[in-house]
């Protein structure tokens, strides 16, 4: 069992930066694959990215590439979305994920365990 809690989400300008921290309960965390999701208004929630168990890979969405960092630190149990250059259109609730143990998060079928969300707002 994982329990995620997501914070440092808020409201940013545009260009600005912002970093979303995800605080996992469990000792095998740090055997989960890990992602974010983020779900704007009237829309389906979309994958942004993903971190291995061990760090040693990651993934993105064609959106955020080159804007945004996913990592974590599995001494702390955390993960963490760097997210820099925002768009009016980053704007959306931001969930962290939980996949299997050694499994690769590309998808929300992968998904075992959600956050349960923290609010981003990039203003013009």
């Amino acid at each position: 069992q994982v329990q995620l809690v997501e914070s440092g989400g808020g409201l940013v300008q545009v260009g600005g930066s912002l970093r979303l921290s995800c605080a996992a309960s469990g000792r095998t965390f740090r055997r989960y694959g890990m992602g974010w999701f983020r779900q704007a208004p009237g829309k389906e929630r979309e994958f942004v990215a993903a971190i291995s168990w061990n760090g040693g890979t990651t993934h993105y969405v064609d959106s955020v590439k080159g804007r945004f960092t996913i990592s974590r630190d599995n001494a702390k149990n955390t993960v963490l979305l760097q997210m820099n250059s925002l768009k009016p259109e980053d704007t959306a609730s931001y969930y962290c994920a939980a996949g299997g143990p050694f499994r690769v998060v590309a998808g929300e079928a992968d998904v075992d365990y959600w956050g349960q969300g923290t609010q981003v707002t990039v203003s013009s």
